[in-house]
């Protein structure tokens, strides 16, 4: 049984548009395209050229010089997501118990940086050559383990693996340990940082992302008739979850409630959604049901939306059959347009960006959307940033294997 509600307390985020919430926020309300030719790696030979890369990310900022060379970087996004989220929360300044505050972060590719140049460093020197780290940089885990050590959080810890629904799951899952009372803090999202040669180059051969290498600030066009894939991108998103009761006794600031989750497989294919949605469809009733919340209540879905052709028309489908009639009324972004595909990080950065629409009433835009695609057609915010006053959203994620996982937020009442 559920018995303790959860509101978000704090954001953090580290985003190829922005490093913070605050920026990260403005640059979505401006449209600011954060994709651009690769800079990480010559990508000429490469099917795809382009990515949307965090720019300007100190790490030292955030984390002390000697254990910054201890970590990949991913897990240095992790970090210094989490020190702006317990910040934003006011957590730095409060005197919180350990054991009851948790972590969850989860990736999906890990320290691919440090895979690479420690597997060149083994061929070309020997294997006496690698360091003491070269493990725990590359471990999918070590972003949520890290996080635990430096803010001394005790509590429940796990790395969920789900490909692209990972954040999702993160925050998912940290709901239900703060429903049933385990916890009354949890830090939850996803951090990836996967813009290197091996990774990149085993996407392309999916052809699941764009090859728009000519005109890359227009690459990624989610629901647009011209779109032709995804454009990776890096970055780390993760929320302060609070059981209401704790938030309230510190008189927490409260940006909204984490009402409903879902979490479904498609248990269809590799990389390809199953055609009928059948798993969207069931991963959006379900984290309704959860939320108690009728279709009809739903104001705004920050859509998985990737810029692929078939994952843009199969949610679209999906979120008509779910909405019925009320699916045309719905407001629908997708802020990959901007930030690129964060692949583990994804949801757990637009969990944010929801956050923040349920928070200010307003909705971030679909950019390069120029023509419209009879099978996507649904009202997608396509003309800059619009005002809305917004009581209920949804946030999904789908994941390469068929992983869904939605999220409802609801509206703090006074």
């Amino acid at each position: 049984m559920n018995e303790h509600r959860v509101v978000v307390t704090g954001l953090g985020a580290v985003t190829p548009i922005g490093i913070g919430v605050e920026e990260f926020w403005e640059g979505l309300k401006a449209g600011r395209n954060g994709i651009s030719r690769i800079t990480h790696f010559d990508p000429s030979d490469f099917r795809s050229q382009m990515a949307a890369e965090v720019k300007n990310f100190n790490p030292e900022e955030w984390i002390d010089e000697k254990s910054v060379d201890r970590m990949d970087r991913f897990i240095h996004f992790a970090m210094a997501s989490s020190a702006m989220a317990i910040k934003d929360a006011g957590l730095d300044t409060f005197n919180f118990d350990g054991n009851r505050a948790g972590v969850i972060i989860g990736s999906g590719i890990g320290g691919a940086h440090t895979l690479e140049s420690e597997y060149s460093r083994l061929h070309e020197k020997g294997p006496m050559s690698l360091g003491p780290f070269s493990v725990s940089k590359v471990l999918i885990n070590m972003a949520a383990c890290m996080v635990s050590v430096a803010f001394d959080l005790r509590g429940p810890l796990s790395a969920p693996s789900v490909a692209c629904s990972t954040g999702t799951n993160a925050i998912g899952d940290a709901f239900r340990i703060l429903q049933r009372g385990d916890a009354d803090i949890m830090l939850a999202g996803g951090s990836e940082a996967s813009v290197s040669p091996l990774p990149f180059a085993g996407f392309c051969a999916t052809r699941s992302m764009s090859s728009r290498n000519d005109c890359v600030e227009k690459a990624s066009r989610p629901f647009d008739k011209n779109r032709d894939g995804f454009v990776m991108g890096e970055g780390a998103g993760v929320v302060v979850l609070e059981r209401l009761e704790h938030a309230t006794s510190r008189n927490a600031r409260t940006y909204a409630e984490l009402v409903g989750y879902g979490n479904t497989a498609d248990a269809y294919h590799f990389t390809a959604p199953e055609p009928g949605g059948d798993g969207m469809i069931r991963v959006m009733r379900e984290a309704l049901k959860d939320a108690s919340i009728d279709p009809p209540k739903v104001g705004y879905i920050n859509a998985h939306g990737t810029s692929t052709v078939l994952n843009d028309k199969i949610e679209s489908a999906a979120v008509m059959k779910v909405f019925g009639d009320h699916g045309k009324h719905l407001k629908i972004s997708s802020i990959k347009s901007m930030i690129g595909h964060l692949l583990a990080a994804a949801g757990a950065v637009e969990f944010v960006a929801t956050v923040m629409s349920i928070y200010t009433g307003k909705l971030p835009p679909t950019i390069n959307y120029e023509e419209r695609d009879p099978e996507c057609p649904l009202d997608y915010v396509t003309k800059g940033v619009e005002s809305i006053d917004l009581e209920v959203a949804l946030s999904n994620s789908f994941g390469f294997g068929g992983g869904n996982a939605c999220l409802v937020l609801k509206r703090c009442e006074n």
